[in-house]
């Protein structure tokens, strides 16, 4: 099933669940096998990423197995080092794989990952990091190759705040002989969540949440069970879709205190948000106001929603500019959206002007990456008459069921 069928025209109205995050799952799920017990690591989404990553595990010698409520991971008897190729190379997240594997063997080898081509996406500040702590690279037959006589801890500086940078360091620097300090940390919800399941399994991190952490490395980790958070992207998507539809929601279990960027964005377009412990409800204007967006990294507003509000600004009243300051590819979606009758100038490479129209059309479109094609399903729950969003192998890597999610807001989404 790589296609979606949508029954446009329809306000959204309902509740529905928010699932565990994929970032935050992917990272944990590599940092089990520096814990040589078993974990148990709930609220983990049933997504084709965390099955690749499943998979990886199992190659690499874990003894995986899924519950109703998470995934149980004992990894005491792992002895492989080497990636299997195929899930490395269709999963960019199966990087942080390298940070754990050299804190477990002190050596890997693997194919380069992969993932959407959303622009580009170097591994230079994963390897330059890693290289200060004793790890160096070596490259052969297509194959990255790491290893560490010795792991050992350093102060590291990111020129930027890279997620998979900082996460692999984070990785390696728990199993590494002294004191990591690391400035310039991504500052992503994500990375407060890898820290807090290994220090509930015995590691030493001090400035969680900050741009500065402090990696006490060489302590024995033991087993534990944690709980994954909700997914602030997904609850991001289905909250700018209400207000691109119209109609209202309840996001239960909505991550809100990591989102507030976006509900500030939500605002500015006219919609009602309240927040609660329990989730965030929104009643969305008859047609989005227009705003002015730039996307940057956490706290800012998402690159991983900034499709979304596109899609949604299609029938704004108004203009609506919005700048792309992560990734150069985000805007494949645009040829897509104008299928369906929008009305979108490319400023340049990195800006687009949104004019809203009254209505969009149902057309066949394609989904070229993750969230683009969310942001497709939503742009054909938006126009009227019928929709297929083709490619959808993409959107199934974030999104556990976006359809049956949409059923619940009472759009008419079908997988065919």
């Amino acid at each position: 099933m790589d296609s979606i069928r949508v029954q446009g025209g329809v306000a959204l109205q309902g509740k529905v669940r928010i699932q565990g995050s994929k970032n935050a799952s992917l990272p944990v799920l590599a940092a089990t096998l520096l814990v040589e017990e078993r974990s148990f690591i709930k609220n983990c989404p049933r997504i084709a990423d965390v099955h690749s990553m499943v998979s990886l595990l199992k190659c690499l010698g874990c003894c995986v197995r899924w519950q109703e409520t998470g995934i149980v991971v004992d990894s005491s008897c792992v002895r492989k080092r080497e990636m299997c190729q195929k899930a490395v190379t269709g999963m960019r997240s199966s990087l942080c794989l390298l940070g754990a594997l050299i804190g477990r063997f002190g050596e890997v080898i693997m194919e380069y990952p992969g993932g959407c081509v959303i622009g580009q996406r170097p591994i230079d500040l994963h390897m330059a990091a890693l290289g200060q702590m004793g790890v160096k690279f070596t490259q052969k037959n297509g194959l990255l190759m790491a290893s560490a006589e010795r792991l050992c801890g350093a102060c590291i500086r990111l020129p930027f705040p890279s997620v998979g940078a900082t996460e692999n360091i984070i990785l390696a620097g728990v199993a590494a002989e002294g004191v990591t300090v690391l400035e310039g940390a991504a500052l992503e919800p994500e990375i407060g969540a890898l820290c807090r399941y290994l220090c509930c399994c015995g590691a030493c991190i001090e400035g969680v949440g900050s741009g500065r952490l402090v990696i006490h490395g060489g302590r024995r980790l033991r087993g534990t069970t944690f709980r994954v958070p909700a997914d602030r992207i997904v609850a991001g998507t289905y909250l700018l879709g209400c207000i691109g539809t119209g109609g209202s929601a309840f996001l239960e279990q909505a991550p809100e205190e990591d989102m507030a960027a976006v509900l500030e964005t939500a605002r500015q377009m006219g919609g009602y948000v309240c927040t609660c412990r329990e989730g965030i409800y929104v009643q969305a204007p008859r047609r989005p106001k227009p705003v002015r967006l730039v996307t940057a990294t956490y706290p800012g507003f998402p690159t991983d929603l900034q499709s979304v509000v596109l899609a949604a600004e299609t029938r704004g009243d108004g203009t609506t500019y919005i700048e792309e300051k992560i990734f150069e590819n985000r805007f494949r979606i645009v040829e897509e959206l104008t299928k369906m009758g929008a009305c979108i100038d490319k400023v340049d490479s990195g800006r687009v002007a949104v004019h809203g129209v009254e209505r969009l059309h149902g057309a066949k479109v394609t989904a070229r990456e993750l969230r683009g094609g969310a942001a497709l399903v939503t742009a054909g729950v938006m126009a009227e008459g019928e929709s297929f969003v083709e490619g959808c192998s993409f959107i199934y890597r974030g999104y556990e069921n976006i359809g049956r999610d949409f059923r619940e807001l009472g759009a008419r989404v079908t997988s065919v």
